[in-house]
């Protein structure tokens, strides 16, 4: 059987693995990297880059039919599905030598196209392979959680590593889960001519602020989505083309596709971390501050290690261990600098703590600025004034926004750079933003802090006024 010596094995080529193989071999790491199924993992191929195309895709649409407040005719906007699907293929088919193995051998990284198990705490073997390294990171990612409800096992359904492959159009898809994932791929649908009913157990979009996600929700149910909240699945039947969702409480909703959207669960089973001597938790692989794992040689990083399950984080983890790995130096993972976005229209976008989480932290100290977009002279150039910012502020430093509206995505940037540098607010206020742009918003909710300090001020008046007396 033959064996390799390495510095680095990384298991797994998703975006957090292909960070990690890319940055360690171009700083003089000896590196193996194993996949046994698609380069470029789950975000390029099934996740992020696939889903973000085909809401483009229903984003064309739906301008052509609502063109006429821009002085232009309405036009159809009739979507061709499968061909929708071609610009989701080629899009993907853009990106993937980024991430394909010829790359990344060019690099100097020696690709084994193979899954691997851990053999001893130390070895992990991938065909009829055996790699021995000195540090290990384990990077395999999350895969579609498909929940026990009864009746499933006999009903034809889809997830996001299925649906992007179909090509005829669904009449009408019956999305279980109220998340991002089954908010956006509903919205797209929807744009593209389907009918779409979300069914969700709990409140959709739960985990954003409530305030900000009901913007969201409202834009979607007046495009047309039906979203059936406090529905969880309790029974499952039918055939292709005609399928029934039965809820707890007795509602019967019936449609010809399904989706299973109701979260991921992390790709370990097949590892065998026991051999390792690595030990797991209900949410994936056991971790410290520095993503190592209960054996000191091994990391996990991105969705496997069990917290956020984002692309970004998983490159933010990979850059965290890269400085322990390959320098020695202590180096740990934090979270509350991190951003997450959901993708609809309005987009919805997050970093820090929410006004619900800063309120139960901070208590009175907590003040809460925001701003509409119906005040930026761009968003109503563009007609996309649907939407506001909340900064939640202690002390003069941000310490989480919240934003709905056009390019929300985008917006939360400055402020993930805020809180990821301790930055205060009077450093946001003295930033110039060219007019008139989208971007006039976050320096706008930083004005709202002041406003009062310095309009409604009586001191400030008195000083005013006795400078304008005294000085000549």
């Amino acid at each position: 059987m033959p064996r390799i010596k390495t510095d680095v094995l990384v298991i797994g080529a998703g975006s957090g693995g292909l960070s990690v193989a890319a940055g360690a071999v171009q700083m003089g790491a000896d590196v193996v990297l194993l996949e046994g199924h698609k380069m470029g993992g789950d975000c390029l191929n099934y996740g992020c880059v696939p889903s973000k195309a085909l809401i483009a895709s229903g984003k064309a649409a739906y301008a052509q039919r609502h063109a006429a407040q821009y002085g232009v005719a309405d036009a159809p906007g009739v979507a061709d599905y499968a061909a929708a699907k071609d610009h989701v293929a080629d899009v993907i088919a853009q990106i993937e030598p980024v991430d394909s193995q010829e790359r990344f051998e060019g690099l100097g990284v020696k690709v084994i196209r193979e899954f691997g198990h851990f053999i001893s705490p130390k070895e992990v073997q991938a065909g009829d392979t055996v790699i021995a390294a000195r540090r290990i990171v384990i990077a395999t990612g999350s895969s579609p959680l498909v929940p026990p409800i009864p009746g499933l096992e006999t009903v034809p359904y889809e997830t996001n590593e299925t649906l992007f492959d179909l090509r005829e159009p669904p009449e009408h898809v019956l999305i279980i889960g109220g998340g991002p994932i089954g908010m956006e791929m509903a919205q797209a649908h929807i744009r593209l001519g389907c009918k779409v009913t979300v069914i969700e157990g709990a409140k959709a979009l739960g985990k954003d602020d409530p305030e900000l996600a009901e913007v969201v929700l409202s834009s979607l149910r007046d495009e047309g989505v039906v979203i059936e909240e406090d529905a969880k699945a309790a029974e499952i039947s039918g055939e292709a083309g005609a399928i029934e969702v039965v809820t707890e409480d007795g509602r019967s909703i019936r449609g010809t596709h399904l989706l299973i959207a109701v979260g991921r669960k992390t790709n370990t089973e097949a590892l065998k971390l026991e051999a390792a001597g690595i030990e797991t938790t209900r949410t994936g692989i056991k971790v410290d501050d520095s993503l190592r794992t209960t054996n000191r040689r091994v990391y996990a990083i991105g969705d496997v290690a069990g917290g956020l399950q984002f692309t970004h984080v998983a490159g933010y983890h990979a850059g965290v261990i890269i400085r322990s790995m390959l320098f020695a130096l202590p180096s740990k993972a934090k979270t509350a600098h991190i951003p997450w976005a959901t993708y609809s229209d309005p987009e919805l976008a997050q970093v820090g703590l929410t006004e619900a989480q800063a309120q139960k932290e901070h208590g009175s100290a907590l003040e809460v600025v925001r701003f509409h977009y119906e005040h930026n002279d761009r968003a109503i150039a563009e007609r996309k004034t649907k939407g506001f910012i909340k900064v939640m502020v202690v002390k003069g430093r941000p310490v989480g926004a919240s934003i709905v509206g056009y390019q929300a995505g985008e917006l939360i940037n400055l402020w993930a750079l805020a809180l990821a540098n301790k930055m205060k607010m009077s450093q946001i206020a003295a930033m110039v933003a060219p007019y008139p742009t989208i971007g006039e918003i976050n320096k706008r909710a930083a004005g709202a802090y002041f406003s009062p300090r310095l309009f409604d001020s009586p001191m400030v008046k008195r000083v005013v006024g006795l400078v304008q007396r005294v000085i000549p």
